[in-house]
């Protein structure tokens, strides 16, 4: 027995793209996920490090990625890994891994920016 299972706890980095492969919507996005730096001798933390993942989804979550995610968001996601591979237009060989979501949540949505003056309470 073997198991692909990845958990994501992270923050949109991209609006989605949405595409349709015989009208079956596909979303796609990038996700990064944060984890503190190593303390250094001195007892301050090192710079924190940062992974970027290419996050797919087909069906009606790309509809909901479509209407309700955008770049800020904090998403937990649930899915597997898949790799591809492919040749480019100079015969290179590319790859790419990318996680395609099971299932997902969204933790909280980026808040929109002010526009014109704010008034204060009173």
């Amino acid at each position: 027995m073997s198991v692909n299972k990845v958990i994501l706890v992270g923050n949109v980095g991209s609006d989605p793209q949405i595409s349709y492969i015989d009208s079956r919507p596909l979303a796609t996005f990038s996700l990064a996920t944060n984890e503190p730096g190593p303390m250094l001798p001195n007892g301050q933390r090192g710079p924190e490090r940062v992974e970027w993942h290419r996050i797919v989804m087909w069906g009606p979550a790309a509809e909901t990625a479509e209407r309700y995610i955008s770049r800020g968001a904090k998403l937990y996601i649930e899915g597997k890994l898949r790799t591809r591979v492919w040749e480019d237009r100079n015969t290179i060989k590319r790859q790419v891994t990318e996680v395609y979501v099971d299932a997902f949540d969204i933790l909280s949505r980026p808040r929109p920016a002010a526009t014109g003056s704010a008034s204060p309470r009173q």
